[in-house]
């Protein structure tokens, strides 16, 4: 992979970060916690504001799961290993890590 290949898989997984970043602090009212105070709020709709702050928390953590894959994929960068498979050590198409900057193994590999 060519230098300005690698330039712009950087430039396109910083810019996800950052995206990342913007999500988490829009996400994080949602994720406080429900008071519980029955003359404020109804029965049903503290259910479905505890529905809402799980579901809030459920996209956290795989936003969570993401932004580690993402960096990851950097330090892969900064190491020349961007791209090459883990398992077998082939390369990575770049369609593929277009899709997703933060795979680590080839169809082959992850395919079994």
């Amino acid at each position: 992979m060519d230098d300005a290949t690698q330039t712009a898989f950087r430039a396109r997984i910083l810019a996800r970060l950052a995206e990342i970043d913007e999500e988490d602090a829009r996400g994080r009212a949602g994720q406080a916690t429900v008071e519980l105070d029955q003359q404020a709020i109804g029965r049903l709709s503290r259910q479905d504001a505890l529905q809402s702050q799980a579901m809030a928390r459920a996209t956290h953590a795989r936003r969570e799961i993401e932004r580690r894959r993402l960096l990851a994929a950097l330090a892969r960068l900064d190491n020349g290993e961007f791209g090459d498979c883990e398992s077998c050590g082939e390369a990575i198409t770049e369609a593929r890590l277009a899709l997703d900057p933060g795979l680590t193994r080839c169809v082959s590999c992850a395919t079994g």
